[in-house]
């Protein structure tokens, strides 16, 4: 792996004497967890975080009234019930800082998995690192396509890809405009700049042949960071979409709802992927201003009507961070708790055999959190069980109103003028 590089050959040696050690350890497993906790998805990447220490905390302590794996016990029974100790690094929404902490987090704080990292463009960069280092790293919100596309063997990701999410959407349209006088027909998307916002726009112009009955009027890329979306409202205002997808993180959905309302742009529907346009830091910024946006989700609250673990672990997180659940928070919670049951079917802390659980990995829908059918992992380390649903925030609160069968809240549909 590291022919002709004595240095790299030295930090390999090194690790493997640490994991052969650690390996035959009851007292810890080392887990490195890359997030954003400055910058300008700070909130989102606390709330994050928050979410997988929470799970942490329930592998490494008793909870026996709550219903998911590990809560009965304290730490991990196959490893002598070690607990998992969470390292936590800030990559800022860097790529080059998210690689230097992965590298840092195994090397000298001897991690032996990853857990990370919410911008998909970091995922790439820190990923890396752990595949020439030979250490397992999860994903669970991290959805650019390419990621799972790159012949990586240590790299798993429990989300679905952008994708996957993509099609979502022109399925969605497709069941709206059934039996619709007022059809909808054109869309724009508008999307950051690096490489998951790039990843969504290119998947939705994919599948336009396949869903022809749609047309897109505008591809609108802008700079991830701007600090001004003016003309790119006026494109979108040239344009006159029925419905805009969207790809932002935080910063840009609040510049972007803020200036809609500004030029009073309103489409019949603005659509978006990922947490942004449903997170609270989103509902906070904008009051009443939040409402009707719809967003491509992976967990509602909504579900505990079906699944009472989801009120357990809501209330949990309420109680312990002081505000509601999100998806992206959820799906890394399930993110961690699989790889707590790798590490435990694997019954060891060798990166190796932790990898190996990981592909054999086959949780039940009865183990989670999300209105997955399971995880499962293929080949190219894509879990191929998820499901998607769409949120709309009602009254300030994020309903689920699609799939129309299992809504919990009647979708609001056109969205009101001006909102």
């Amino acid at each position: 792996m590291f022919t002709g590089n004595p240095a790299g050959r030295f930090v390999v040696l090194f690790c493997s004497v640490f994991w052969f050690g650690l390996a035959h350890s009851a007292d810890e497993v080392r887990v490195g967890a890359l997030y954003p906790l400055s910058g300008q998805v700070a909130k989102s990447g606390e709330d994050t975080v928050n979410a997988i220490r929470l799970a942490v905390d329930i592998i490494n302590n008793k909870y026996p009234d709550l219903g998911v794996p590990f809560a009965a016990t304290e730490g991990l029974p196959a490893l002598g019930n070690a607990k998992i100790t969470l390292l936590i690094a800030d990559h800022q929404g860097s790529p080059e800082t998210g690689a230097a902490e992965a590298e840092r987090l195994i090397v000298q704080q001897k991690a032996v998995a990853l857990i990370g990292a919410f911008h998909s463009s970091v995922a790439a960069t820190s990923s890396q690192v752990a595949e020439r280092m030979g250490v397992p790293y999860i994903s669970g919100e991290s959805e650019a396509s390419t990621l799972t596309e790159r012949g990586f063997k240590w790299f798993f990701r429990t989300t679905p890809s952008s994708r996957t999410q993509a099609r979502d959407f022109f399925t969605f349209l497709r069941e709206l405009n059934k039996g619709s006088k007022d059809q909808v027909r054109t869309i724009a998307v508008v999307h950051e700049n690096t490489l998951w916002g790039q990843e969504f726009a290119k998947s939705v112009e994919g599948y336009l042949p396949e869903f022809s009955d749609f047309k897109l009027v505008a591809d609108i890329s802008y700079q991830q960071g701007t600090a001004d979306v003016t003309s790119e409202v006026q494109r979108l205002i040239a344009a006159k979409p029925d419905v805009v997808f969207h790809a932002s993180y935080d910063a840009e959905a609040i510049l972007f709802a803020r200036t809609y309302k500004q030029y009073k742009f309103s489409p019949r529907g603005v659509m978006a992927i990922g947490a942004a346009f449903g997170s609270s830091a989103f509902r906070q910024a904008l009051g009443p201003d939040a409402n009707f946006y719809l967003i491509r989700e992976h967990w509602s609250r909504d579900l505990a009507s079906k699944n009472r673990v989801v009120a357990q672990v809501a209330k949990l997180y309420r109680d312990r961070f002081g505000k509601d659940m999100d998806g992206t928070p959820a799906r890394a919670f399930s993110a961690m708790m699989t790889l707590a049951d790798a590490i435990n079917r694997a019954g060891s802390a060798d990166p190796k055999k932790i990898r190996d659980a990981l592909a054999a990995t086959n949780l039940a829908p009865d183990k989670l959190i999300m209105p997955w059918t399971g995880i499962r992992f293929d080949q190219t380390g894509q879990n191929d069980l998820t499901r998607g649903i769409f949120v709309q925030t009602l009254d300030g609160a994020p309903r689920m109103v699609w799939p129309f069968d299992q809504a919990a809240a009647k979708l609001v549909w056109p969205r009101p003028a001006g909102r």
